[in-house]
């Protein structure tokens, strides 16, 4: 660490670790500084990170909007796809690639560049591997959901569009790599715009497949293949010809086959972190259906859920802009910079939390109609919403807070803590709620948000007595026990 850096470090660890009443006036004006200093990098990362996570969220969500038009059994049929490839492939694999934000950003904090190349190839190995499997198991949706007692024709219909997903999972899994691996550089303005560039062509091609050339659902499947790769091709163009990345990609090297287990070490328990969390509310949805009312308990439980993942889109850039913030300060060996990184996120997701919460209760009574033109069910949904606004903000919270696990590289101790929060008390107090005490779909949700609740208190605990000095070290250790050299490249 260079002598300047290191006399700003340890001035930054006087101002932050000395007593609020013994703080002199000169003392709260560089807080106040380094405050906004920190706040204003954070909001330039997440504001465009935001938009990238609803553009590619929404790519999914209007191909089933397309495909609503063709008719209920083809829209109940994708919709059971769509969530059956979520919670077996597309959340496998954002959380095994989330792991670069580990890799990637304490290496390039750490400046050493070139590994940040090493670890995208080793990570595009493993989830290609990893989608082998995925795509046999989608093969199979059909039979699958017959074997459970599903509807034969929606089982199908519901097959035939996973299998063409198939041709989806593969570009999807090498754009989570290559978002990670520009994210951490700080460099998030291609992404942004080859997501908004991938976004309207996807438009164009789901309509033309679904009613131009007649494929119905199964066009909107080909037609977010298509999208997914036209975003990791624009991207793969700017990595191999932009300066931006010239010390960061030195193009393909034999070390990217290497040490494959020391990377699932890590990356299994951040598909972990990702997936336990995920599908717990996915189980929500299946316990809607034994409710007495099972139509209208899962169509709300459809809305809702679609609702909160969209305003989730919120605090997960958030938690990618913290993830990148404190990788790349524990990485520098600048603890208490990651220290007040995570401090500014912690308030920014109250205030988020706070604000969205209120709006989402403000235009409860019309929300839903941007879903279905059900009255019954809008109605339902605008009934929970206060319940909805609860989980919003505590989502926010343990959003963020995940994201600073993960720039640490502590997604072991995430998996923990969610396989605790949400399976031994969040579904348990679900369970309880909606079939000992009646509470319908409002019990479900109740009882997810006392998971999501202890979540949150837990991972804000383990934050606020995190020792940052010795995360430091350990980042230290990470990166140059990996660190390799450059002149490897083929």
């Amino acid at each position: 660490m260079k002598e300047s850096d290191q006399m700003d470090q340890e001035h930054l660890t006087n101002l932050l670790e000395s007593p609020l009443c013994e703080k002199s006036n000169e003392e709260w004006c560089d807080v106040s500084k380094s405050t906004i200093v920190e706040l204003k990098k954070q909001v330039h990362l997440a504001g465009p990170l935001v938009v990238v996570s609803l553009l590619q969220y929404s790519l999914q969500m209007i191909s089933v909007m397309f495909i609503g038009h063709l008719g209920e059994l083809s829209l109940s049929s994708a919709s059971m796809a769509t969530s059956f490839a979520g919670v077996t492939g597309f959340s496998l694999m954002m959380g095994m690639g989330s792991v670069l934000e580990t890799l990637c950003g304490q290496d390039y904090g750490a400046k050493q560049y070139h590994m940040l190349g090493i670890h995208m190839q080793r990570a595009m190995l493993v989830l290609m591997l990893m989608g082998i499997p995925v795509a046999l198991l989608w093969a199979c949706t059909g039979y699958i959901f017959i074997s459970c007692g599903q509807v034969p024709e929606i089982s199908t219909q519901a097959g035939i569009y996973a299998r063409w997903l198939i041709l989806s999972i593969f570009p999807y899994g090498l754009l989570q790599c290559q978002t990670r691996f520009l994210q951490t550089q700080n460099n998030i303005w291609p992404l942004m715009t080859s997501t908004a560039i991938t976004s309207l062509i996807h438009v164009l091609v789901c309509w033309c497949l679904v009613f131009g050339f007649g494929l119905g659902s199964r066009g909107a499947a080909l037609s977010s293949a298509i999208s997914y790769w036209t975003n990791v091709s624009i991207l793969a163009i700017y990595i191999k010809f932009s300066p931006a990345c010239e010390k960061t990609w030195m193009g393909f090297s034999k070390e990217g086959m290497r040490n494959i287990f020391g990377f699932l070490s890590l990356a299994v328990p951040s598909a972990l972190m990702v997936c336990l969390e995920f599908w717990s509310y996915e189980f929500l949805v299946l316990m809607s259906g034994l409710l007495p009312n099972p139509k209208l308990e899962t169509s709300m439980m459809s809305v809702s859920l679609n609702a909160i993942s969209v305003v989730y889109r919120i605090p997960f850039g958030f938690a990618s802009a913290v993830s990148t913030r404190v990788s790349n300060e524990l990485g520098a060996g600048r603890p208490q910079a990651a220290r007040l990184a995570v401090r500014v996120v912690i308030l920014l997701a109250v205030a988020e939390g706070f604000l969205v919460g209120l709006l989402s209760i403000a235009v409860r009574d019309v929300w839903g109609y941007l879903y279905t033109n059900d009255k019954e069910v809008v109605k339902y949904f605008a009934s929970i919403m206060p319940v909805l606004a609860t989980s919003v903000f505590m989502d926010g919270i343990q959003g963020v807070l995940s994201g600073a696990a993960r720039g640490c590289g502590r997604q072991k101790l995430g998996a923990f803590v969610n396989l605790g929060a949400y399976y031994l008390v969040g579904l348990p107090c679900a369970i309880i709620l909606t079939f000992v005490f009646h509470f319908g779909g409002k019990g479900l949700w109740m009882g997810i948000i006392g998971g999501s609740g202890l979540q949150a208190l837990l991972l804000l605990t383990i934050t606020m007595r995190t020792d940052w000095e010795q995360q430091a070290s350990k980042a230290r250790h990470r990166v140059y026990a990996s660190s390799i050299p450059s002149d490897t490249v083929l």
